[in-house]
């Protein structure tokens, strides 16, 4: 009947108790049913203490034969107890009995009124409610747990709080799909664009007619001159300029027209890939198509297409320096180094937007498909585990990242107009390499203890192009091995197929530039073959930017989708079959 009448108190309570290290923290408050305020300190302290006041009455049987099965079942859990049932330190149990009384007395005062009561309540007959111990107290809250409840039950599960972590990450991300089709082709457009400004752009170098308009006017600038005397102010301009001083003092207004229409032609491009960019990108970020990472990620791309700009400009400036006028031996032309950082950037902008838009086009093929480079989700998922795909993996990494090195050293090679020398190949000179002392020369180091000759490696005609021979050497044969592994039985098993494709358009696209490369040296330099040697090695990374998506696992946001439209599909199925 004890156990009864707390079990009803302690229901009344709007925490329905779950173990017993609950209840001991329910009884730190105030509590409406029974009313006791105990703390948890002084409760640990005294709960099992000796004491000599009498016992409260035994419980009935039934709570007896239910104690005794819980204490059966702790003993041969694993889980740790609650603090309320572990044993008391045995130096705790040899405080004076001073100590105890004095507790025990606030305890009277503050608390056990209601438990009196109940204890009362529970033992009909006696004249007088008996005397409420620490040690009494804790066997009423002993007998008051339920065994059905407690962490050290092992009959019974422990209560579902939520739902699955694989539930949760497919709701979390059902109402946000992968991007649609639409975002990955207006980025594969997007890198169509910036490859034909770089090609745009080489002609315009090779053809000399970048420093034809001296004015940087992003607005104002994007009509070209209509009427004659508009030619006639722009050709006055350019007549200022060192080009014109030094290199094209006879150039008629025809010439200037079709060198100006050029350049104009390469900047207007430029600001073309701003609006076709922008654009879009502002639709798609409004209209909820991408996430707010992807966004954020574009975005940093279309301000990198306006750095682009303010870039070109610069490099332009550096060909229009009258410092020229007076340098010996000088030639008017752009610098070099900031030629290299704006093609750079055109690279780095070119990889970004065409990788992200293979990625968003694959991860929509894995989420209406469940096809991943021509394989299952399982079997593409265990050929990724599989360490001789994980080692062509990382070699075609250290691959992309040698065929953009060599594609800036080619950018050296154009800046210093290296190509010019050494028109043989595979010899220099009739030699390997030139000479040391060609390599290295001293004119090329600015220090008076020659301690820079580093600077052959960037200003030296002949070791810029040195350079640049041994790079896209190493490049080929790397491309090479690639290729030549995807004939091992053993990787060929297990390879997916989509990444044997691009593996063999990125040797096919190697041999095609080496091929080119070679006809521009010995040609002597040819607009339309520097050019397409020019584009192909944009179209070289992008062969090894493919194997790379091929290579690449689906976006957790595909997979979650895939899971999505996989659960829907099942369920129509059980569904139409339960129907019929």
């Amino acid at each position: 009947m004890l156990l009864a009448a707390l079990k009803r108190a302690s229901l009344q309570s709007p925490f329905r108790p779950l173990g017993a290290g609950h209840f001991l923290r329910r009884c730190s408050q105030p509590h409406p049913g029974v009313g006791l305020r105990i703390r948890p300190r002084i409760f640990l302290r005294f709960a099992s203490v000796k004491s000599d006041a009498p016992p409260l009455p035994k419980a009935p049987k039934k709570s007896r034969k239910l104690a005794e099965k819980h204490s059966v079942a702790e003993k041969s859990s694993k889980v740790s107890r609650s603090p309320v049932t572990k044993s008391i330190p045995p130096a705790i149990e040899k405080e004076t009995p001073a100590l105890v009384a004095k507790t025990a007395s606030v305890l009277a005062k503050s608390a056990p009124k209601n438990v009196a009561s109940l204890v009362a309540k529970a033992t009909p007959g006696t004249k007088s409610p008996p005397q409420v111990t620490p040690a009494g107290i804790n066997s009423v809250l002993r007998a008051s747990v339920p065994p059905s409840i407690e962490p050290g039950n092992p009959s019974v599960a422990p209560r579902k709080i939520g739902k699955p972590m694989a539930e949760v990450e497919t709701e979390s991300v059902a109402a946000s799909p992968p991007p649609p089709p639409a975002v990955g082709i207006w980025l594969m457009i997007s890198s169509v664009l910036v490859l034909v400004v770089v090609v745009v752009g080489g002609i315009t170098r090779l053809t000399e007619s970048g420093l034809s308009i001296t004015e940087w006017r992003p607005i104002t600038g994007v009509l070209p001159p209509l009427s004659s005397d508009a030619w006639e102010v722009e050709f006055s301009k350019y007549k200022l300029t060192p080009e014109y001083k030094m290199l094209n003092h006879s150039c008629s207004l025809d010439d200037f027209k079709r060198i100006y229409i050029m350049e104009w032609t390469h900047r207007i491009l430029g600001r073309l890939i701003g609006i076709v960019f922008v654009g879009p990108l502002a639709y798609f970020t409004i209209t909820r198509k991408i996430s707010n990472p992807l966004a954020l990620r574009l975005g940093g791309l279309g301000l990198l297409i306006g750095a682009q700009g303010a870039l070109g400009w610069y490099m332009v400036q550096s060909g229009m320096e009258d410092a020229l006028l007076e340098t010996p031996g000088a030639v008017p032309r752009v610098s070099h180094y900031r030629l290299a950082a704006h093609l750079a950037m055109a690279f780095a902008l070119y990889t970004g937007m065409f990788s992200t838009g293979m990625a968003i086009m694959k991860d929509w093929r894995f989420a209406r498909t469940g096809m991943s480079s021509g394989l299952p989700a399982a079997s593409f998922t265990a050929a990724l585990k599989n360490p001789l795909v994980k080692r062509f993996k990382s070699y075609s990494w250290a691959l992309t990242g040698l065929v953009l090195l060599t594609a800036l050293s080619g950018v050296f090679v154009a800046g210093l107009d290296a190509g010019l020398i050494y028109n043989e190949w595979p010899l220099m000179g009739g030699r390997l390499a030139p000479p040391t002392d060609e390599l290295f020369s001293p004119a090329y180091a600015q220090s008076e203890s020659k301690l820079d000759l580093w600077r052959n490696i960037f200003e030296n005609p002949t070791t810029v192009q040195f350079d640049h021979r041994l790079l896209a050497t190493t490049t080929y044969i790397g491309t090479a091995l690639l290729f030549a592994q995807t004939f091992r039985p053993a990787l060929r098993s297990v390879i997916p197929p989509l990444v044997l494709t691009s593996t063999r358009a990125a040797f096919a696209m190697a041999n095609v530039q080496v091929l080119l490369g070679i006809s521009t040296l010995l040609y002597l330099v040819p607009v339309p073959l520097a050019a397409a040697h020019q584009a192909g090695s944009i179209l070289l990374l992008s062969s090894m930017l493919q194997l790379l998506i091929a290579l690449r696992r689906p976006s957790t946001a595909a997979r979650a989708w895939r899971n999505v439209t996989t659960a829907k599909a099942t369920k129509a199925t059980k569904s139409t079959s339960r129907s019929t």
